[in-house]
């Protein structure tokens, strides 16, 4: 069986650089300390509601308070206030969260309008502002093109068409300017690109934690893309982090890939 689980595979590489960037693609893929962070969390949390029927509000703050910094998580200031309210509403976020859970939805719809309406309810329970939306939308609709055979020409000219992100730029012209960014419009397109520059799914993850940043969720972005291009996380990196996940998530994942790859 292939599993779904290319965001969570670039979550889990970058979460030692998140602090500590490096950039270059010249490090080794797992190291002492590499984890699932805040970004696998919520995005095994938007499995679960697709596999379950549930409400995004309700799951991710149960997520959130089952997996709590500083244990598990690294979540931001704003989505950690809203987890620890009893009665959480939006917040008008445009961080990089919307698009860091969402990749499930690319998978889990026969229609790109379909996929486009979903990752909008999943974005605005926290990320209600527009560029948070976009960042979420464009995302999962990256992730349906790729794996339903578009080519990344078509990928790209949709992406610039709709959502109107700069994706002519370079990973090396990036790489030297490129500082720390939570933001879905300064995060996202940088994601792509480093999808698009790519030959395969690890070179994939390579470049996106090579220019620096929000590491893993970079990384997250542009692996639940590249998996759905390439088809899969090659199977020596999937059973490494089969190995770190927690229980509960390699099930999620299991269920999960059954349900929407089992044509495979």
């Amino acid at each position: 069986m292939k599993y779904i689980l290319g965001a969570t595979t670039g979550d889990i590489i970058g979460s030692i650089y998140e602090f500590n960037n490096i950039k270059t693609v010249d490090f080794p893929l797992f190291s002492e300390g590499c984890c699932a962070t805040d970004d696998s969390i919520l995005t095994f949390a938007t499995i679960d509601v697709l596999l379950n029927k549930g409400d995004y509000t309700k799951t991710y703050h149960e997520y959130g308070r089952k997996y709590p910094d500083p244990d598990y998580g690294g979540y931001g200031g704003s989505f950690k206030n809203w987890i620890n309210t009893d009665d959480p509403k939006p917040y008008n976020s445009w961080g990089n969260g919307s698009a860091m859970r969402v990749s499930p939805i690319g998978w889990a719809f026969q229609t790109l309008e379909e996929t486009l309406d979903e990752a909008q309810k999943s974005a605005a329970v926290t990320h209600d502002h527009p560029e948070g939306i976009k960042g979420a939308q464009s995302v999962a609709a990256a992730i349906f093109l790729g794996r339903t055979g578009k080519s990344k020409e078509e990928i790209k000219r949709y992406l610039t068409n709709n959502f109107g992100y700069n994706l002519e730029r370079n990973i090396r012209d990036i790489r030297e300017i490129y500082d720390f960014e939570v933001s879905c419009q300064d995060s996202v397109p940088e994601a792509i690109i480093a999808f698009l520059e790519s030959n395969d799914f690890e070179q994939a993850i390579r470049l996106a934690i090579s220019i620096g940043g929000d590491s893993d969720t970079i990384a997250c972005i542009t692996g639940g893309i590249a998996e759905a291009f390439y088809g899969e996380v090659p199977k020596l990196i999937e059973k490494k982090v089969l190995e770190i996940l927690p229980e509960e998530f390699k099930m999620l994942a299991q269920q999960f890939s059954i349900k929407h790859r089992s044509q495979e």
